[in-house]
């Protein structure tokens, strides 16, 4: 009897680890975007283990711009693990798929206006679309997702994810929409676009968060890549892409200006982030070895949904150490 009592329990402790890591196929739709038509925006969602068995249960959701590149960055296996481990609390994925116009759907917006901030680049306009884009997912697809699923439906428990340029979308959402996304992952953000209309290495993000205000209860999680590029426009030693991020972050001198960033609106930043830390409203991370390609975003990707969904036992000393998949480079 005591045998077979062991070897039930194991059964029943092998049975519930199966059910937490085993991933059920996720749900595909096409959405009308009007503004976009006749092309529909497709959409995955990922349901998190034990969702049709918790029916009274609600859950955070993450969107991610690109849905098209989940299985590139590890979404799922990395999820599997993370939820084995105990790591992360459950969470709906809402994957985007890009549009065909990627350049132009991807970018800033002024929502009080109603009008696209259109950036410059050496392969053409960036962002001419973003409004349309913008309003598509606040008006369209966050009131879809909570009729059709058990959500938390409120900005603190909505957080828009996104890399390159559909980083910098992520923080369009929540510059713009704070009300309905409290939390931004930014991977390699596209901090670097100028704007359309004029030259000179004004900064459209930049510009942004100099006029302000402070978007309160707005978090944010940046990650660049130590080995992103080699452009290094303003000679200081520091190439561009982990210069401008930092520069949004902290602000500094820029010629004859004073750029206050985001910490001369107030919010509280920490440059050299780790997971057993206690969470600023922004943390930056310079992933050593770090590109501009999926693999480096793969690694960010559970240093980040450690940051944003961490259970209670993973931030405590030693375990929230294991969720740095390299070691982080010092900031400059």
């Amino acid at each position: 009897m005591c045998t077979r009592a062991v070897l039930t329990a194991l059964a029943l402790a092998l049975a519930a680890s199966l059910a937490l890591t085993a991933h059920a196929e996720p749900v595909r739709v096409q959405l009308q975007a009007p503004a976009f038509a006749p092309e529909q925006v497709k959409v995955a969602v990922y349901l998190p283990p034990g969702y049709d068995e918790a029916s009274d249960r609600r859950y955070p959701v993450l969107y991610i711009n690109d849905g098209q590149d989940m299985a590139a960055v590890g979404l799922e296996s990395t999820l599997s693990r993370l939820y084995s481990q105990d790591a992360i609390e459950p969470v709906i994925v809402v994957a985007i798929d890009m549009l065909s116009d990627r350049m132009g759907t991807y970018g800033l917006s002024d929502r009080a206006a109603g009008t696209s901030l259109p950036g410059t680049s050496r392969f053409g306009p960036i962002g001419s679309r973003a409004h349309d884009y913008a309003q598509w997912l606040a008006i369209t697809l966050v009131p879809y997702v909570d009729s059709h699923y058990r959500t938390r439906a409120q900005a603190a428990d909505r957080t828009m994810l996104g890399w390159s340029l559909g980083a910098l979308q992520a923080f369009d959402m929540g510059w713009q929409y704070p009300e309905l996304f409290a939390r931004v992952g930014a991977f390699s953000p596209s901090f670097w676009l100028p704007p359309l209309q004029q030259g000179g290495d004004d900064r459209l993000a930049q510009a942004l968060v100099e006029r302000g205000p402070k978007r309160d209860g707005l978090r944010m999680f940046v990650a660049v890549g130590s080995s992103e590029e080699t452009d290094d426009r303003d000679h200081d030693g520091v190439f561009d892409a982990l210069d401008d991020a930092l520069t949004l972050i902290r602000g500094g001198l820029e010629g004859d200006r004073d750029l206050h960033g985001m910490t001369g609106l107030g919010y509280r930043a920490s440059l050299a982030y780790a997971p057993c830390r206690p969470q600023s409203d922004v943390d930056f991370l310079l992933l050593a070895d770090g590109r501009h390609n999926q693999a480096s975003w793969a690694r960010m990707l559970p240093v980040f949904l450690h940051w944003a969904y961490a259970t209670p036992a993973a931030s405590a000393l030693p375990r929230c150490r294991d969720y740095l998949p390299a070691p982080a480079a010092a900031t400059p």
